[in-house]
């Protein structure tokens, strides 16, 4: 997989579980920008993300799961932005459904800058099943596709 197929891959995850820190890892909505090379990430003031970030951690990993035919993790650096350009290109209604509107005062943008990614390719949920259904009349693992890494 190349980087460009990786940030396809991207465009089309709908959650993925971002950790920064000390911060667990939490479900966010990823918006990937293969252009800027970056994920961004809608949150609010006060979150255990937000603290981490604001404490001098920057240290972040985004676990991506279940979403197409990708399955990988994520490892890089978080930084806060205030960039209402930005923001406005973002809005969406699902980050509209966290806040009372783009003027909400406890909006805070979230840049994930990504260095370098561990993926696995699968089948897919049928080719999956193909696959394990294979294994119990061969006797042989299933192929469950490829597993790579990709550096930013």
């Amino acid at each position: 997989m190349t980087k460009s197929e990786f940030w396809k891959e991207m465009d089309d995850v709908r959650a993925a579980m971002l950790g920064i820190g000390s911060a667990r890892h939490v479900p966010m909505s990823p918006y990937p920008n293969e252009k800027e090379g970056v994920i961004w990430f809608i949150t609010a003031k006060g979150t255990d993300l937000v603290k981490a970030i604001e404490a001098g951690e920057t240290e972040s990993s985004l676990i991506v799961t279940g979403n197409g035919e990708m399955h990988a993790r994520v490892e890089g650096k978080s930084k806060l932005v205030q960039d209402r350009k930005k923001l406005e290109d973002l809005w969406n209604p699902v980050a509209s459904s966290w806040f009372e509107g783009i003027d909400d005062p406890d909006i805070r943008l979230i840049r994930f800058d990504p260095d370098f990614a561990e993926v696995w390719a699968t089948k897919g949920s049928i080719g999956f099943a193909i696959q394990i259904a294979k294994a119990k009349v061969t006797d042989e693992q299933p192929d469950m596709g490829d597993h790579f890494e990709v550096r930013f």
